[in-house]
């Protein structure tokens, strides 16, 4: 029996935008349902509980999780029905978004995989027997049944084998460019180079960075009269998911930048703005963040490294961890505590501390300043360090805003930007993840036949094609809504709690496709397995960026 994926056929289901529409609606009427029977958990007095907050943490993370898939849902439907406006809404495009429906139906009401061991349902979140049998109306039923089979992944693998994994429905020709431009740039100088890099455990060479700062990476957001590019938060996303397809450190580069510019266009004073930001733009100045304390993790609020003033500078004393690219920059937004008589955030100040640039020998060559190198699994382009200050001097002048105490507020205010930026790293692994499982699939020969044409292979493929789509999508509209000045931290928490995890499955499964290769060092799905698991980490882990999904969905009309 031949089963070759190129002889599949499939009928796309009748109607499928209609259907998907009315499916939608139930699906919201569902997650109502699910607000409902977690709300009964976690709200006392008609307000939001902490305590009860956290003792019926599955089920409200599992609201976290389920309106996730609904927006997901939602922006398929969207991207699907700009397409179709368009005329580019072909087949390969009809089977990703009745992929997408029938899949993420179905786990909606069976079982949401919040993580590899935790299956959140229905029941779990308050939901009645009555409203999960109103949820499967015939549009539910059809799509279930017939959305997501195995001759629709087949079909989906004959169309993405030649590397056409669907219309992004980039609606902006300038986009497309830009896109493009990127694209080349990481196939020429990145994609050939990013494994060695990896394998020595050595930093990005300088010469890419130069590179990356003519193409005007580093000031893509910054306004124009400082400096900058002035594009969007879309543009943001693309150029970062192009870069982070090459190789990860790449386009976490950006990353750095985007916070220190974010905090000093949002947070600092004119004068600041105007000596930092030109400098960020350029990359005559890298920076580096450094927030993170060795027992505080996600916990800011209860940071211990202190800034005493004296005279006209700031004396910082304690440790921090975790710090990427730190030896080779030459600035630091870094978060400590002016008010020593403050236990949370209120008591904390941003700083834009100056450094010199360290070098292997000699990382950190400033006066009250020492650290050492963290060896990680992957992401290493950039390296990790603690850091430890002893009265580590800073110029009063570069309290950033020139005001004591507004430092929490300050970062928080730039993590709508940093996690769209995540969620697209995030995308662009994905992506990388899916190319190399197809390139190894359609390569790698066993009985007679390329791998990529056994079912199990070719749809494992299939579906890391719709599901990276599926996070794209969500990824690009909550840079839209941060574009259009609304607020969008519920929307870029669910982007990086998604795109986060689909990178990593992709990830796996491309590391199942290619077997016992996929674990040898010398292939590059290796290093980017040990890549994808960091995403789930850094930027807020994935239970705490459920929590705070969570935690504005259920405040918001409570």
């Amino acid at each position: 029996m031949d089963v070759a994926v190129a002889e599949t056929k499939v009928v796309i289901l009748p109607n499928l935008i209609p259907a998907c529409m009315e499916a939608f609606t139930a699906a919201h009427h569902l997650l109502v349902e699910m607000r409902t029977g977690v709300s009964m958990m976690v709200l006392r007095g008609g307000h939001l509980d902490a305590n009860l907050l956290d003792k019926h943490q599955f089920a409200a993370h599992g609201y976290a999780w389920a309106a996730t898939y609904v927006a997901a849902l939602q922006q398929m439907l969207g991207w699907a029905e700009r397409l179709e406006e368009a005329g580019r809404f072909g087949e390969l495009e009809q089977l990703m978004l009745q992929a997408a429906f029938g899949e993420y139906l179905a786990q909606i009401v069976g079982g949401i995989p919040m993580s590899q061991t935790e299956i959140v349902r229905p029941r779990d979140m308050g939901v009645t027997d009555r409203a999960i049998h109103a949820f499967y109306t015939p549009a539910v039923t059809m799509l279930i049944n017939e959305g997501h089979t195995e001759a629709v992944r087949g079909r989906i693998a004959e169309l993405i084998g030649d590397g056409n994994f669907g219309d992004l429905g980039l609606d902006d020709e300038s986009l497309v460019m830009v896109r493009d431009q990127f694209r080349r740039f990481v196939e020429e100088k990145v994609a050939p180079y990013a494994h060695g890099w990896h394998e020595r455990d050595e930093l990005i060479p300088m010469e890419i960075i130069t590179e990356m700062a003519e193409l005007g990476v580093f000031g893509l957001t910054i306004p124009e009269e400082f400096g900058g590019f002035g594009m969007s938060k879309m543009a943001m996303c693309v150029v970062t998911e192009e870069l982070s397809r090459g190789y990860i450190g790449v386009g976490s580069l950006g990353t750095r930048s985007e916070i220190a510019a974010e905090l000093i266009r949002l947070g600092g004073t004119d004068d600041q703005k105007a000596h930092y930001l030109p400098k960020l733009a350029s990359a005559e100045i890298l920076p580096t963040a450094v927030f993170t304390e060795p027992n505080t993790g996600s916990d800011l609020g209860s940071l211990r490294t202190r800034a005493v003033k004296d005279g006209d500078v700031y004396k910082i004393t304690g440790n921090k961890t975790w710090i990427t690219h730190a030896a080779r920059t030459d600035i630091m937004t870094l978060l400590a505590r002016t008010d020593p008589n403050s236990k949370d955030w209120k008591g904390l100040s941003m700083f834009l501390a100056e450094k010199p640039r360290g070098t292997d020998e000699n990382p950190f060559p400033a006066k009250g300043m020492t650290g050492g190198e963290i060896e990680v699994l992957g992401y290493r382009g950039m390296k990790e360090y603690e850091i430890g200050f002893d009265e580590f001097e800073v110029k009063a002048d570069n309290l950033l805003g020139r005001r004591e105490g507004q430092g929490f507020k300050q970062l928080m205010a730039t993590f709508e930007s940093a996690r769209i930026q995540t969620a697209a790293r995030a995308v662009g692994v994905a992506q990388n993840a899916m190319e190399l499982a197809l390139k190894y699939g359609q390569e790698r020969i066993q009985f007679g036949r390329p791998i990529f044409q056994f079912p199990r292979v070719g749809g494992k493929i299939a579906w890391m094609a719709v599901e990276t789509m599926i996070a794209r999508q969500l990824t690009y509209d909550s840079a839209r809504q941060k574009d259009s000045d609304r607020r969008c931290d519920i929307e870029a928490g669910m982007a990086k709690l998604l795109a986060a995890r689909v990178a990593w499955s992709n990830a796996d499964n491309a590391v199942q496709v290619h077997g016992g290769n996929g674990y040898a060092i010398e292939y590059p799905i290796s290093r980017v397995l040990c890549d994808a698991r960091i995403l789930n980490v850094f930027e807020g882990a994935g239970e705490i960026q459920a929590q705070v999904v969570a935690r504005g969905l259920l405040a918001a009309r409570s």
